[in-house]
Order: C-alpha cells, then structure tokens, then sequence
C-alpha cells in the first residue's frame, strides 16, 4: 500500500493551503509531500508583496515537468491529490503513468470539457486584463469573496483571502483553454486509479465540468470515480467539512492504490 501522498495545489495558492490535509494525513501515519509550483517556494506574505516576476511566463508544461521530475525521484510512486488547477496538473501526470492513485479535487478539466457560462464569468478578469498571457495577475478579495469562497462566512472572507491568496501566472488559464499542455489520452489504460471530486456550489470549476471529464475519463478500463459535496465552494480544502473532504481523498486512494 502507497504511504507517501504528494499535494498539489492550484491557482491563486501555495502549499500553506494544504496544511490542515497534511496534518490530518500524517497522524494517519502518511508520508507527506506538498512542494511548491515554480517561483512560489516563499512565504505568503513576500509572494503577495513581491512576486517574482518569472512567475509571469510560466506555463503548464513547466508545471507538469516540475511535478514529474520529484515525482520520478521517490522510491515509489505517492498519492497524488491536486486541488483545482492541481487537479489538472494531477491529471497530466496520471496520464504519463505516473501516481499509485489520484485524486483531483474541484479540477480544471482537460482540454475537450467546454466550460460553463458560470465559470466563464468567474474568471473573466483573468481574460480580460491587458497582456494577461505574460502577466502576474492578482485575484480581487471581491473575487475571492464572491468566486471562490461564496459559502465562508463574511468573517472568515477577509481572514482567509490575507491567508491564502497570492498572485499567479495568467498564462495557464489561456494555455487551460486552448489546449496548451493540457491534453490527455480519455481512453489511456495506463493510468491509475482517479477520483474526481465537485464541490455542489462550486463557482469556479462548477461541478457540471468536473463530470464532463468524469465521463471521458471513463473511456479508460483504468478505475474511475465521482464524488460531489453539496453545499461545497471552491474552497472545500479550507471550508467547514474539510476532513470530510480529506477522509474520502485519502481512503479511497489508499484503497485504490492496494489493488
């Protein structure tokens, strides 16, 4: 059975977002790894005042590769659990054969799931700011509040924006798009075991797509399953019931993986 599970986080995050699931899953006797993507390996707080400007052109490939290569470098093949456009990045390394089992929670799907109008109006401040492909771009705690986060309380809002959010590449979501790095092989036999997870109220990644690729995924003979919260935002990592969330991640993983 995998004991080691890597996390990896999405858009707008860093690994500080992992922290309560990383808690939970090393008192379950897990080894846990939460690296970082590229240019984003420094506090919160310096990230928000001071991004490193390389940040700006990096890309989903680069992302992928970087994930691989730790990957390639352990002993045996982790857990993989990705949240959001982690779930992507989980997804592409699944499709490489990498991962004893993965989990995508709330993911950006691949390339062939359209996305909904919901999510297109979530995130049109992405696509409508200026050279947004070459850009650092930072989300609005407007955006958080009404986006990402909609079911947190008023007072947990502020709170968890200063926390959490930092700057990110603009590039992956126009890459995410058009399908720049982020096709994969529906039918791939190869793969191993993956769990999608939606959250119900989720406005980001509306739980509609996180089916869509549900349902291509389930070209593979690869073991393929679904699972949606209700009453769950985008932020189910860090939203209450998120031991729920970690507690169905881990089991069915550990599961998935000892077949």
């Amino acid at each position: 059975m995998a004991d080691t599970v890597m996390l990896i986080h999405g858009a707008w995050l860093t690994p500080s977002s992992w922290d309560r699931f990383r808690q939970r899953f090393e008192a379950a006797g897990m080894t846990v790894l939460a690296p970082p993507w590229p240019y984003l390996d420094r506090p919160v707080d310096e990230l928000r005042r001071a991004p490193d400007p390389r940040l700006g052109k990096l890309g989903l490939r680069e992302i992928t590769d970087h994930y691989a290569a730790l990957i390639e470098a352990l002993p045996h093949p982790p857990i993989l659990i990705g949240h959001s456009f982690g779930g992507l990045i989980v997804q592409l390394l699944a499709d490489r054969g990498l991962g004893a089992a993965a989990v995508a929670i709330d993911p950006t799907p691949p390339f062939g799931v359209p996305a909904t109008p919901l999510a297109v109006w979530t995130s049109l401040g992405v696509f409508t700011a200026f050279n947004g492909w070459n850009r650092v771009l930072k989300m609005s705690e407007r955006g958080f509040a009404t986006g990402f986060a909609q079911t947190l309380s008023e007072a947990e809002k502020p709170y968890s924006y200063e926390k959490f959010i930092v700057p990110t590449p603009g590039r992956i979501f126009f890459q995410a798009v058009l399908g720049i790095g982020t096709r994969v092989r529906w039918d791939n036999p190869d793969r191993p075991p993956l769990m999608l997870i939606a959250g119900e109220k989720d406005r980001t990644v509306p739980a509609a797509m996180v089916r869509g690729a549900y349902r291509k995924h389930l070209r593979s003979p690869a073991d393929t399953v679904f699972h949606q919260f209700p009453g769950r935002s985008h932020f189910l990592c860090n939203e209450d019931g998120w031991e729920e969330v970690a507690d169905r991640a881990l089991g069915w993983a550990r599961e998935a993986a000892g077949r």
